[in-house]
């Protein structure tokens, strides 16, 4: 195929916006306002640009081959794609030598396994799996999971790796997966000296087995900063008594730096007594936002839809600025949430207060059940579809968590066959 002119600016539109809309999924994967029919419709964009390299052959290939050079993880998922659907030794040898030599683009390379055909990664994954390097079985461990398909002996293998990034992958794998009968051998992670391998053999053991060990292991992450705090967070307080979860979010609550995650806990619980202060907490500009989330959370009030939000505060900084001299280069966390109006979120508490029983838990407006939480992963947004996600694995042990980030057409269909089921 001879590639010029308008095919070749063509291609190159293809070749650049494809990995650039991936990186813009992997934020709205997560977005507190990103609905899954809004994920299906940005991932149908990426996949329009994976098909116009894929309908270019060779050609396709080589572009995508130079993108590689920005050593980004959007790159690598646009010519792994390529690479693993055209079965080439060669590209494939080349894609897992890049994600081995520069170990952020295996994320890249684990979301393109994730994201084709199961039937098609297959043999790639298993191939993975079985592979005498820890960094190739991580991605096959890591591409199963995404699938929800137990990668078999691979799985109890790497539980006893060297690797404590090998090991953590398949720690996580069995709580994703639901593999109760390898809960006994998460135990022994609980005192590792890795914080990842300690956190995901918690996550994992709390989720199937609810063991009090895991769960203190939880709470302790939960309790001081860290990378896995907020993760956490949202779980132990789904796998602890109502009173104990609201001795954690008043223990929280008296410590300024902590106040923050006090508010995400009121969300996760889900306790309509606790909106009163999340009121409150709407006051101060810092958590206004997220306390706005945290009671949609529990009254499932829509507060852009109903006129509940405001305009920011005019002095209100967060971020990254103009400034050079600012040292400030944190992006603000609560970016796409909107600003809730106090007095009138307050009226419309008043007026719906009654509807809402204190001491049973909500998510987004009614108490939380089977039922419930399958309506909130077909209509919910994609945090509240997380945490519904969260609570039927709980709610149904030794099922599979259902994996809100995957890509948003396979979600509808699983669903779509979950409901004619």
């Amino acid at each position: 195929m001879a590639v010029t002119g308008i095919v070749a600016t063509v291609l190159m539109q293809h070749a650049s916006e494809g990995p650039f809309l991936w990186e813009s999924r992997q934020h709205a994967k997560a977005a507190p306002d990103y609905s899954l029919a809004d994920l299906a419709r940005l991932d149908q964009r990426v996949e329009a640009h994976i098909d116009g390299l894929r309908v270019a052959g060779e050609e396709g290939w080589q572009l995508a081959r130079k993108e590689l050079a920005w050593k980004e993880p959007g790159e690598a998922f646009a010519a792994s794609i390529l690479a693993f659907e055209s079965n080439h030794p060669r590209r494939i040898a080349e894609i897992l030598g890049i994600a081995s030599a520069v170990p952020k683009l295996a994320r890249g390379v684990i979301s393109a396994l994730g994201w084709m055909d199961y039937e098609q990664a297959a043999p790639h994954i298993a191939r993975l799996c079985t592979s005498e390097l820890r960094s190739h079985r991580r991605i096959g461990i890591a591409a199963a999971a995404i699938h929800r398909q137990d990668p078999g002996r691979a799985l109890h293998d790497a539980l006893s790796s060297g690797d404590p990034l090998l090991r953590a992958r398949a720690v996580r794998a069995v709580g994703e997966l639901a593999r109760t009968d390898l809960v006994p051998l998460l135990q022994q992670e609980l005192s590792s000296k890795d914080r990842g391998c300690r956190f995901w053999s918690a996550w994992s053991s709390a989720l199937l087995s609810g063991y009090g060990s895991s769960i203190q292991v939880l709470q302790s992450i939960a309790a001081s900063p860290g990378p896995f705090r907020e993760r956490a967070l949202r779980l132990a307080l789904r796998r602890i008594t109502l009173l104990s979860a609201h001795a954690v979010i008043q223990q929280l609550g008296r410590d300024l730096q902590s106040l923050r995650f006090a508010v995400l806990g009121a969300g996760i619980l889900g306790d309509p007594a606790l909106v009163p202060w999340l009121i409150k907490q709407m006051a101060i500009p810092a958590l206004a936002r997220v306390a706005g989330e945290a009671f949609t959370m529990i009254s499932g009030a829509d507060l852009a839809y109903l006129d509940l939000d405001c305009k920011a505060p005019e002095d209100f900084e967060v971020g990254p600025n103009e400034d050079p001299q600012d040292d400030n280069v944190e992006m603000d966390p609560d970016e796409r949430l909107p600003w809730p109006d106090v007095p009138l979120i307050d009226q419309w508490w008043a007026k719906h207060r009654a509807e809402f029983q204190p001491g049973v838990r909500h998510l987004i407006g009614k108490p939380i059940s089977v039922e419930w939480v399958h309506r909130v992963l077909h209509l919910g947004r994609q945090r509240q579809r997380a945490a519904a996600a969260l609570e039927l694995a709980i709610l149904h042990p030794g099922s599979p968590l259902f994996e809100v980030r995957a890509p948003g057409f396979r979600q509808q269909k699983l669903l779509g066959r979950a409901t004619s089921g």
